[in-house]
């Protein structure tokens, strides 16, 4: 090898089949050999910063138009912050209301994550025709499973119609509780869509479990395997929890690192760091400093921190999820792959079938009484929720008149963002072997799905993360350390 060899930068830009609009940059030493991975989030609109000058009491509505997956996630989390704003307590009948909604969020977005987005790579294969390599090659290759994975996305979306009126932007969840009652209709409708949406997601398991046993055990010690913090809601005994609770930390043994922590303080254990590279801060955990305090969110690090779900079909899911996917080091209990992601999709949808079934026979949910009223009684507050991808936070402060002075939203994906940084090093590490590169050389179709699959992993949302709309297709540079770009792919 020459001694004037200059480092150079794979890129990958734009990145395919998720939400928003990212690169990947893969950067080589001196030998040629990978170095070192970004994942550049190159979207910006500013969400936060519009929001000044705005009523609190629009709050709920403004923000679930952030982005149109996961409209119900900034809807909730902007009405908790909004109670705290009036200090009231949502009555019983609001506080299981929204619980009803977030499930048929989460239900419809992991749909939406495994089906469509990440199975065309486990059953199509990850060298297959990127052209057919979509949920339209599925329909060909598996219409059973692709229409199940079709109409179990649209019982969660439906339900969240049935609840709020729309499907996406509902402005349902308000300071103080909910507009409406659950009706007999939706009750009847939902015994009545049930038994389908329990039968697709035991099919996915089944499919799922089959691919794990024969073919993907590469994928899950490549894809995002290293250890790192964990964090999510659990309840007062330590189960899974989607909306309400204290957050819980946990380490890659299983060692409860911080429990009982509250959104209120989240500034003195949350930091967030910025890079030059990318608009997608870079939260960490505080005690440990930048980078070393990098922890995961959503479903892989919920199933992780909980004790238990608390419902007999999700346990079982829970304790083969453990079985399968859990480390020698923590006995069992934590799953430390990235690509644990997919699979914990699917016990959390199991886990929301299951709370939605039982709260479809709560009299309670039909109570008219669903909201709280007040005055404004406070300046600042933090408002906390379960988004599909992970923790979301919301926090404002307002003047006298209620009127926004400051937002700051801590979102998941941003939370995952060294995760996915490292997962995409991690990858491309392996696939690209020890070898050097050489100027000019092929970027094989195979390493740019495989690298994008690892951030498919996190199915990160980029329009929360940076409060942007746009496309996302997907481009691989390979760039030198003073920028000159040697070699280069495309996809539109």
């Amino acid at each position: 090898m020459s001694s004037e060899f200059t480092p150079r930068t794979i890129t990958i830009d734009p990145v395919t089949r998720i939400e928003g609009h990212a690169k990947i940059t893969l950067h080589l030493d001196e030998s040629g050999r990978i170095a070192d991975a970004r994942f550049h989030v190159v979207e910006y609109r500013g969400f936060e910063t519009f929001c000044e000058g705005r009523p609190f009491t629009e709050m709920a509505g403004i923000t679930a138009r952030i982005c149109g997956i996961c409209p119900v996630s900034h809807l909730l989390a902007a009405a908790k912050t909004g109670d705290k704003l009036l200090a009231v307590q949502p009555p019983p009948a609001a506080r299981k209301l929204r619980r009803l909604l977030n499930l048929a969020q989460i239900c419809q977005s992991h749909a939406l994550s495994f089906f469509h987005l990440s199975s065309p790579d486990f059953l199509l294969g990850w060298d297959s025709d990127p052209a057919k390599r979509n949920v339209f090659g599925l329909m060909a290759a598996d219409p059973e499973l692709a229409r199940a994975g079709i109409r179990l996305r649209q019982f969660g979306q439906q339900l969240i119609e049935q609840l709020a009126g729309r499907k996406i932007h509902a402005a349902w969840a308000v300071p103080g509780g909910v507009r409406t009652p659950m009706t007999p209709e939706t009750v009847a409708w939902i015994r009545q869509r049930l038994p389908e949406a329990e039968a697709t997601v035991r099919l996915a398991l089944k499919v799922f479990q089959r691919l794990l046993d024969q073919q993907l055990a590469e994928e899950q010690q490549v894809f995002g395997t290293f250890d790192s913090l964990f964090m999510g809601l659990v309840d007062d005994q330590g189960q899974w929890s989607c909306i309400d609770g204290q957050l819980r930390l946990v380490d890659s043994s299983g060692a409860v690192v911080a429990d009982g922590l509250s959104e209120d303080h989240y500034a003195s254990f949350l930091g967030e760091a910025v890079e030059s590279w990318s608009y997608l801060k870079f939260p960490y955990y505080k005690p440990l400093g930048y980078p070393e305090g990098m922890y995961r969110v959503g479903p892989l690090a919920r199933l992780n921190v909980c004790e238990r779900i608390g419902t007999p079909w999700a346990d079982a899911e829970l304790a083969a999820f453990r079985a399968c996917n859990g480390t020698t080091a923590s006995g069992g209990r934590i799953a430390i792959s990235s690509f644990a992601y997919h699979h914990a999709r699917l016990v959390e949808i199991v886990a929301c079938l299951e709370a939605i079934g039982q709260l479809a026979q709560d009299p309670e949910l039909q109570s008219p009484h669903v909201r709280s009223h007040a005055s404004l009684n406070a300046r600042e507050a933090v408002g906390v929720s379960e988004a599909p991808r992970g923790t979301l936070f919301h926090h404002y402060r307002v003047d006298d008149d209620g009127l926004i002075t400051r937002v700051n939203l801590i979102i998941a994906t941003g939370q995952n963002n060294l995760a996915m940084n490292r997962t995409v090093a991690q990858i491309a590490r392996y696939y690209l072997g020890p070898a050097p590169l050489a100027e000019g050389a092929e970027i094989p179709e195979s390493l740019l799905n495989r690298v994008e699959a690892g951030i498919r992993c996190f199915d990160p949302c980029l329009s929360c993360s940076t409060h942007a709309a746009g496309q996302m297709p997907l481009r691989i540079e390979l760039v030198d350390a003073t920028g000159r770009r040697l070699a280069e792919r495309v996809r539109d």
